[in-house]
């Protein structure tokens, strides 16, 4: 499979902090998308167990699978078309953001969905990484959304992690 087919997103800079962006179509409807994105129950499926207010200006906590604990606000929450929080990592490591902000924006599709993730807010010589995590999170939840088990975590790493080494950042 070519390095192009392989990878959902795109890597670029803004404002001078790195975004990530994936775009997708997903075989589910837009209000099954929307419950897995902002359902607790749904989540702790496919991208962590949270705790807290989801509601817009609500603050919550979540443990992220692929990497730990972090304290959140909902800036924006228009269901089913629109979610906007800010993550903050209560201990950031040297070199990482103490907060990044995700958008998520769904479009209806006759039966199916349409999904763009974009996350700001990352340090440009890391957005590979931030690239393969997201791209992770993006196909876990088409697992989730498909009743399939999750992928492999470590395994996609390797084979999505040099492919963002080699993308572009536009």
């Amino acid at each position: 499979m070519s390095d192009e087919r392989l990878l959902l997103g795109r890597l670029f800079v803004r404002d001078g902090e790195g975004v990530v962006r994936m775009e997708c179509s997903l075989d589910a409807g837009i209000d099954d998308v929307w419950a897995a994105l902002t359902e607790p129950g749904r989540l702790a499926g496919w991208f962590g167990e949270v705790e807290g207010d989801l509601a817009e200006n609500g603050a919550f906590r979540v443990r992220i699978l692929l990497s730990g604990d972090r304290v959140g606000r909902v800036e924006v929450c228009r269901p089913p078309e629109r979610l906007l929080v800010t993550l903050g990592d209560p201990d950031p490591r040297p070199g990482q953001p103490a907060q990044t902000r995700l958008e998520i924006q769904l479009h209806p599709e006759q039966t199916r969905a349409s999904l763009v993730w974009e996350q700001r807010g990352m340090p440009v010589e890391l957005l590979p990484a931030y690239g393969t995590g997201i791209q992770i999170h993006v196909e876990h939840l088409v697992d989730h959304l498909n009743g399939r088990e999750l992928r492999d975590v470590e395994a996609r790493w390797q084979e999505l992690l040099s492919a963002y080494e080699a993308a572009e950042v536009g």
